[in-house]
């Protein structure tokens, strides 16, 4: 019962995947840069850090593929 839906252009698909790497690994590195050197934080990466920074290069990478997505579908529906 699952619903396999394959995208006309497999190229798209590959940008998409490139696009959503790059946004993961943006949000990762500036989330950690924040917890490393913004004034009045111990200036310590503790586990608490990566697991934070990790989940916002996971939300970064969620929303540039939505977005992604989103415009796709807008420039096929015109």
């Amino acid at each position: 019962m699952t619903d396999d839906r394959k995208d006309p252009n497999p190229q798209s698909a590959t940008r998409r995947r490139h696009a959503g790497i790059a946004a993961f690994l943006v949000g990762l590195v500036l989330s950690l840069a924040f917890f490393a050197f913004f004034p009045g934080l111990p200036h310590v990466i503790d586990w608490g850090a990566i697991l934070v920074s990790l989940a916002v290069g996971g939300l970064a990478r969620w929303g540039c593929q939505s977005w992604i997505t989103r415009t796709a579908h807008q420039h096929t529906n015109r």
